[in-house]
Parts: structure tokens; sequence; C-alpha cells
């Protein structure tokens, strides 16, 4: 077999990657090592920023996102019972957040990857990546028992965390930056009407909590808990107990509490890998970057990477611009390592620290009460969640 382009795998920065590309008149071949039911069935993240919102248009699988998503001017910040809305629209000039399930997202790529005919091979085990260093990569994969090899021009690593992608580049050709954080998210999804029509980032003395959603009739709640706990722990009325503890009592009054369709607790980490290219094989979202969910950040900045690596491949293919080739790690970092900043910020200002003493407890206080009463501060706070603006190839 051979393509351009080899993306390895095909959750939604894969699907999207492919999905510019082919548009673009440039060939791709997707690996991935589960059955889409699988790809599926992972409940992530459901903000979407505006650029990631126009980029899944550019790439024609935006009609059902803008039928059916929810359009967010603010979302509210509930310190100790106080509640503060950050405009959103107002502080950043218009701009809006997208509530948009990382599910739905990946269907709608799904559906037009099999509309534009491009393949995609499902169940691909054994996955290696060969001469990434060299002028003509392959890769070679098992598919239902037989042994294949695709030769490509470049291969794009879309594999996560765990993929192979990033395991393929010798250990010393890295540096790593991570900061695993002491606490974990427990989260529930349910099919009940979501307490606020915008989301609620809480801070208790009991814990950091999150009021989210997916639908006008899909919610999703979240609550920081130990390391050492277990989902099966936690019946739904004891999370719907704890929540209600966690948000003020006129908040907790209107919750609609209801069965969960899915129980799940998420560690909270931190992480880059510096560089992300490695001859042509290019790292694209998890699997070079992590950032913790609170800001809103893990799809939206593996959107960001795939932003960077489509405009220079067009530019590559169309212009003869290899020299753009060595930009890719550069242009992406600057962006990655800001939106770590603001997880990491968001993250340190919200939740409780076991090992925090009381002078560092009193400062992070102090901090987010400075940056939510001063207009500076939250249009700090808006600039950053909406998302910052893609940087320019050229």
């Amino acid at each position: 077999m051979k393509t351009q382009v080899a993306i390895i795998g095909a959750g939604p920065s894969g699907l999207l990657l492919g999905q510019l590309l082919q548009k673009a008149g440039i060939d791709t071949v997707i690996l991935e090592r589960q059955t889409p039911d699988y790809v599926l069935g992972r409940i992530r993240a459901g903000v979407l920023e505006q650029t990631t919102a126009d980029l899944l248009r550019e790439a024609g699988a935006g009609a059902r996102m803008d039928a059916e998503g929810l359009l967010h001017d603010g979302f509210e910040l509930v310190l100790n019972g106080r509640r503060e809305r950050i405009d959103l629209k107002g502080l950043t000039g218009g701009k809006q957040v997208m509530v948009y399930g990382q599910t739905e997202v990946t269907r709608d790529l799904m559906q037009a990857r099999a509309q534009s005919g491009a393949l995609s091979v499902y169940e691909a085990a054994d996955v290696e990546l060969h001469d990434v260093t060299g002028d003509k990569p392959y890769v070679t994969f098992t598919h239902q028992g037989e042994q294949v090899r695709l030769e490509c021009d470049y291969i794009a690593g879309c594999d996560g965390f765990h993929g192979v992608a990033r395991r393929s580049i010798p250990a010393e050709r890295l540096q790593t930056f991570e900061r695993v954080y002491p606490f974990g998210w427990l989260g529930l999804l349910s099919d009940t009407p979501p307490v606020n029509h915008e989301l609620i980032y809480a801070s208790s003395e009991r814990g950091f909590s999150l009021c989210s959603q997916r639908s006008a009739t899909r919610s999703r709640y979240y609550l920081q808990v130990g390391l050492d706990e277990k989902v099966e722990d936690w019946s739904d009325a004891r999370f719907w107990e704890e929540l209600k503890r966690r948000i003020p009592e006129d908040v907790a009054r209107q919750l609609v509490t209801g069965p969960s369709l899915e129980k799940s607790i998420a560690p909270l980490r931190s992480f880059v890998v510096e560089p992300l290219q490695y001859g042509r094989l290019f790292l694209v979202g998890d699997a070079g970057h992590i950032v913790p969910p609170t800001g809103a950040k893990g799809l939206n900045l593996a959107a960001s990477d795939v932003n960077t690596l489509y405009r220079i491949l067009v530019k590559v293919y169309g212009e003869g611009r290899t020299d753009l080739l060595e930009r890719y790690s550069p242009i992406a970092l600057r962006r990655i390592w800001k939106a770590e900043r603001f997880s990491w910020w968001m993250t340190s200002m919200l939740h409780h620290f076991p090992d925090n003493d009381a002078f560092t407890s009193k400062m992070l206080e102090t901090e987010l009460d400075y940056m939510v009463g001063s207009e500076a501060g939250r249009t700090t706070i808006a600039e950053n969640y909406v998302g910052l603006p893609f940087e320019a190839v050229d």
C-alpha cells in the first residue's frame, strides 16, 4: 500500500487531519488499533474553542455541530459559595465557545471520511514505524491476519498518550516535562437537563466540582476525588449527594438527578515532550502533550496541532515548501505551553492540594479573588478560555 500521509490513530485529531488533507487533495490512510465502536465509546471533552469549531467547518464536518451544539457566551466560577460569571463574549470582542461532545465530533468526522471514500483501517494490530528519519518512511501492521506494509511520505502520530508514535522516537531525543496531580476527576454522565445554562466551576472546602453539559437534555458532572478512590465505591446516590454539598444551595435545589449512563475516574496530569517532530514523524495531540481538563483545552489543543501540520503539508505539496516542516514543532509548542499554563493555573486555583500549607492555600485563594475582581484579570481568563488565535504558517 502507498499513501502520501500515514495517520496513526482514528480519534478526533487523526480524523480531522485526514479530512482536511483529503479536501486539499492530499492522500491519507488512517490506521486505528481499536474498533469504530470502541473509539466512539470514549467519553471525553465537550467544550470547543471558536477556532476548533471553525476548523471543523473548514473540514466539512460542522453541519450537525452548528445545528445541535450549544453556543455559550460565558461560564461561572463559584468560590466558596460566591458566584462570579466570566463574560466570554463581552471580554473578548464577541468570541464564544461551543458545547458539543467529543463523541459527536468523532462521529461527524467518521461520517465525513466515509463519504470522502478515503481509507481508514480499524483493528490494525502490531503497528510499527520504520525509517522515519529517511526519505522513504513506512508503516507495517497486521490486519485480518495479514501483514501489511504502508509506504508514505510523512507520518502523523495521532494515537494518544499510550500510542506507538511517541515510543518510536529514541528516548534520548526527547525532553519530557510532567506534573502528576494528587487527585483525579470522578465523572458522571446522565440523561438529565443541565443544572445551569452555562458551565459552573466550583471550588469549595470539600473540593472541586464541575457542572457541565453535552446537550439540553444530557449533563456531565465531575468531582475531585483522591487517587485511591474506586468508581465502584461511588453509587449514583452518593455522587449526587456529594455534588450538592459542593455547589451553592440555590444551584443544588435545581439539580435534576437520574441514573448514570457512565461513570469513570480520570487522573490529572500536565505533560509535554519536545520536540514534536522526529524526521518525517510528527506528534499530534495527546501523543505529544496532555493537559488537565480544568481549562477545557485537550481536544482544542489537538485541533491546534492539526491546523499547524495541515497548513504546512498543504504548502509542502502545493509549493514545495519543505523548509516549513521544521517549523511544525516550534509553532505548535508555543500554543501548547500557553494552554498548559492556563490549564495548570485553573487546576491550581480551583482544587484542594493535600500538601499545601496554610500560606500557600491563602495565596492561591487571594490570587483567584484578585483575578475575578479585576476586569483585566477576568479578561485574561476569558481570552485563554475561548482560545488564543492560531499562528500563521508562512
